[in-house]
């Protein structure tokens, strides 16, 4: 207000001023305070991190990286069609239509990263990103994403390292723009600790695979299990691509565990517990592993049978995404009726509602210019939305996003496998569960 007051002093006529020169001064004020009227004063976002611009017929970039390939495409299938149903329930924003592309496969590993970060980079125009599935391609990707002013909202990533250990300290592969609609492992080891120690478990053996989710998981849990008086008998770390695990497997029966704790992928998991099988030294060890197993391959295993799987907990009930209206039960019908079966992945619902925090995030930070009805996005204010998120009520449960990206609103469960013959059986069998904010 100040501003135009000063604005209309200068247009009181002086000695020498002409009217006419006033009327075209009056003119070009007019213009300025039309200008003025059309800058958005509801939309958030300081320009700061630059802004997208979406001319009149064109569409709203955005992308999504899952892993869509090899030994680990059940990990992604899922996650990829709740978020093609997110982004058709949503609709248009501000009249705009979103476009998200061909979905980018992250390898699960830190090549794919780099190569999904570069490529969304490299088109220049895309708002954010729904991905990845795995923490070890996140740790790559979320850097080149992150620092190009996008946001990265992921539905699977677990790795404390990511945002936090929830105590205030900032992860070593944190990058402001990173979120996620999954949990924070913290909780997990914690979970499976707990529940280790109640069963009796005094020691304990360790195996991961190096990446920042299983080694992140495998060291939360060995610290939570060491602070309920359990033992630690050693950890191991496998190659990923090794199929022969009897070497490790016979190191570990010589510490006589009496649990194998094994937060690792398929199909490595899935040799570990074939071949354990054939040792009578593992014939009383108490098996638990992790969501990174928590899949139909997995689980199909007659080897597999006994295990004890923690994961994200998935009986969303009725809980419905408060922006598209969209329930669990009638996004699990629509899963029997476009693939002929359940989800096959852990994530589908984080991703529904990590697609749906997206678009929500653009639609509060974008207007439509008025003089030639392009959309603007400012960048900044779509991580302002993000950052400011409380009491979302999703798919998933209520989602808050904490200082570090933290968003999720499932807690942890523990799954009892016991036949391999009824998955299904198995993913509605829960004999533990731990709310999101429980550690």
């Amino acid at each position: 207000m100040v501003v135009m007051r000063m604005i209309i002093s200068t247009l009181t006529p002086t000695p020498g001023m002409s009217w006419r020169l006033l009327l075209v001064s009056i003119s070009a004020f007019g213009l300025l305070a039309a200008a003025c009227a059309d800058t958005p004063r509801d939309s958030l976002g300081d320009g700061s991190l630059g802004t997208v611009e979406v001319a009149r017929g064109e569409g709203i970039q955005i992308r999504s990286v899952y892993t869509n390939g090899g030994d680990l495409t059940l990990f992604g299938n899922s996650a990829e069609r709740a978020i093609v149903f997110a982004v058709a329930d949503y609709g248009r924003i501000h009249g705009f239509a979103v476009n998200l592309g061909v979905g980018l496969d992250d390898m699960c590993s830190p090549e794919g990263g780099m190569i999904t970060g570069s490529q969304v980079v490299a088109e220049g125009d895309v708002v954010g990103v729904v991905g990845t599935n795995c923490s070890v391609a996140a740790a790559h990707a979320s850097p080149l994403i992150t620092k190009a002013g996008m946001v990265l909202i992921s539905p699977g990533n677990t790795a404390p390292s990511l945002t936090s250990d929830l105590a205030g300290n900032e992860g070593e592969d944190h990058f402001a723009g990173y979120y996620r609609t999954a949990h924070n492992d913290l909780i997990q080891g914690e979970s499976v600790a707990h529940f280790l120690s109640g069963k009796g478990v005094m020691s304990a053996a360790v195996v991961h695979d190096g990446g920042p989710y299983t080694q992140g998981l495998a060291t939360a849990f060995s610290n939570a299990f060491a602070g309920h008086g359990g033992v630690i008998t050693g950890t191991w770390e496998v190659d990923r691509e090794d199929e022969n695990l009897v070497p490790v497997l016979t190191e570990i029966a010589a510490g006589s565990p009496d649990a194998l704790f094994f937060p690792i992928f398929w199909p490595t998991g899935g040799y570990l517990v074939e071949q354990a099988a054939e040792m009578p030294a593992f014939s009383g060890t108490v098996y638990a592993t992790a969501d990174g197993l928590l899949n139909d391959d997995f689980l199909s295993l007659p080897q597999s049978e006994g295990t004890y799987v923690s994961g994200p907990d998935s009986r969303f009930g009725n809980n419905t995404n408060q922006t598209t209206g969209q329930s669990a039960p009638g996004l699990r019908a629509r899963f029997e009726e476009t693939v002929g079966g359940s989800p096959t992945g852990t994530y589908w619902g984080h991703a529904y509602d990590a697609t749906v925090l997206l678009l929500d995030a653009i639609r509060a930070a974008s207007y439509v210019r008025s003089d030639d009805g392009t959309l603007v996005i400012d960048r900044a204010g779509v991580r302002e939305y993000l950052d400011n998120l409380s009491g979302f009520q999703g798919v998933t449960g209520v989602l808050s996003c904490d200082e570090f990206g933290d968003c999720g609103g499932a807690g942890v469960v523990i799954h009892e496998h016991l036949d391999s013959t009824d998955i299904e059986a198995t993913r509605q069998s829960v004999v533990y569960e731990a709310g999101p904010g429980d550690r």
